[in-house]
């Protein structure tokens, strides 16, 4: 049977399934429960059959996170423990990050580009993050303040929600934040913005010696790079059954009724995004000359695997990979890629600017856009201080909130959906990154417009 008429059969399956939950659902027509099950699995086998069919990666991780949702939806228990796939999947990925980001960034500096280069992408880079992290943020007080969505919630009577402490910030703090004093340490920890800090001055330092002293450090570089980067194709393969047991254990344990409670809330969140991906990243990508639909295809991938994890670490190895192979030099994404990680924060920046503002809404304070815009460029700057700290973003707004005498019940409200709302700004993380090493690229003239992209395919 051809593929293209599986896919057909697939979409009719597909849309027959949507169909008759969505009838029973608003009980338009009451159906047995057995019933619906086998028609919704049978849709999912048609799925599984297209992803055998069809070979790529991409695909199964997309058809697995359609899986991992019916599991939580249908077997809540048994998917809250498969929360040790996603575990391990994440586990391996952080394994990657550290000896790929020293390779890349020690081999493109000593290796292929000169000192003065280094500082111009440095200022450059800089210069683009802080323009498009600004943008984001003015986007997301524009959504908040147009949908209002903390405009009449009442306090519950009961908060058990609890998160880490974390001591307020000073601008030193924030400073000494970003060098490492122990790289042993700053590996253990997940620093990257430290570790890449590390690489740079490492990598500097070897283009300063004698040929001969640094020929040999430079081809151990190259040779752990490709050796990283073999060591991600190889832990991708699991990255269908790490992704899909991810998305199972957060159906599973939060259930999909869970958007009805705050669905205003979370529905501004995800239009204020995809607002700042059309207004702002799409223009941007067409004013530099990106080849979109080639860019698209080597982004899918990392921004899936974003998406359901939640994490902008998973998705780092692959998206340098992709990157790479639609024409980024790798010394510009082995730069571009992690700096932005603490500095290009675009859905996080956006996410704060909305959450703190339907803070003060629940509370029902008023405030003004001046008093706002304090606020969230505040957030914007403690953000970069807290990398690798569980649940980050809301332990800032908590300490936030105390900054400016906000009461902190709303953000345990957040707390129901911050999953599902992470989801979305990781996506958009991984998106901006992405997109910037190609603008960088652009911007130094060292994009190939003729890189081989038939490879992209088979990520």
């Amino acid at each position: 049977m051809s593929l293209k008429r599986i896919s057909l059969i697939t979409l009719v399956a597909i849309f027959i399934a949507a169909f008759v939950t969505s009838l029973h659902h608003y009980q338009i027509l009451a159906i047995p429960e057995t019933a619906l099950l086998i028609v919704r699995w049978l849709a999912i086998g048609c799925l599984l059959v297209y992803g055998w069919h069809k070979k790529s990666l991409t695909s199964w991780i997309l058809i697995s996170m359609v899986v991992g949702a019916e599991i939580g939806h249908d077997f809540p228990a048994i998917a809250i423990n498969l929360q040790v796939l996603s575990k391990v999947f994440l586990k391996m990925i952080k394994t990657i990050v550290a000896p790929l980001l020293f390779a890349t960034l020690v081999f493109g500096i000593a290796g292929h580009s000169d000192l003065k280069q280094v500082g111009r992408m440095g200022w450059k880079s800089l210069l683009y993050f802080e323009v498009v992290t600004t943008l984001a943020l003015f986007i997301g007080l524009a959504a908040i303040n147009i949908s209002k969505a903390g405009v009449g919630i009442k306090p519950p009577p009961i908060i058990n929600e609890s998160l880490e402490a974390v001591p307020p910030q000073s601008a030193t703090d924030i400073i000494l934040h970003i060098f490492p004093e122990n790289i042993a340490k700053s590996i253990a920890e997940g620093q990257v913005l430290q570790v890449v800090i590390f690489s740079i001055i490492f990598g500097i330092a070897l283009a300063m010696v004698r040929e001969d002293k640094r020929r040999p450090m430079l081809r151990a570089a190259e040779s752990l790079s490709e050796v990283m980067f073999k060591f991600t194709n190889i832990v991708m393969y699991f990255a269908p059954i790490g992704v899909g047991a991810a998305i199972a254990f957060t159906v599973g344990h939060m259930g999909l009724g869970i958007l009805l409670n705050l669905f205003q809330l979370l529905a501004t969140l995800y239009v204020a995004l995809i607002a700042f991906v059309l207004l702002i990243l799409f223009p941007i990508a067409l004013i530099v000359g990106v080849p979109i639909k080639k860019f698209l295809q080597a982004v899918a991938e990392p921004i899936s695997i974003a998406f359901a994890t939640t994490s902008s670490e998973a998705a780092l190895p692959r998206a340098m990979e992709a990157m790479e192979r639609i024409g980024v030099p790798r010394k510009i994404v082995a730069f571009v890629i992690p700096t932005g990680y603490s500095f290009n924060l675009d859905g996080t920046t956006l996410y704060l600017a909305l959450a703190a503002v339907f803070v003060a809404q629940a509370a029902g304070m008023e405030m003004s856009i001046g008093h706002q815009l304090v606020i969230v460029f505040t957030l914007m700057l403690t953000s970069k201080g807290v990398a690798g700290v569980p649940r980050a973003s809301l332990v800032i707004l908590l300490g936030t909130a105390a900054s400016f005498n906000l009461p902190v019940w709303p953000i345990f409200i957040i707390l129901g959906i911050d999953e599902l709302m992470d989801m979305a700004r990781t996506s958009v993380n991984v998106l901006g990154n992405c997109l910037a090493t190609v603008v960088i690229a652009k911007w130094e003239g060292e994009f190939d417009e003729n890189a081989n992209h038939k490879e992209i395919e088979q990520l």
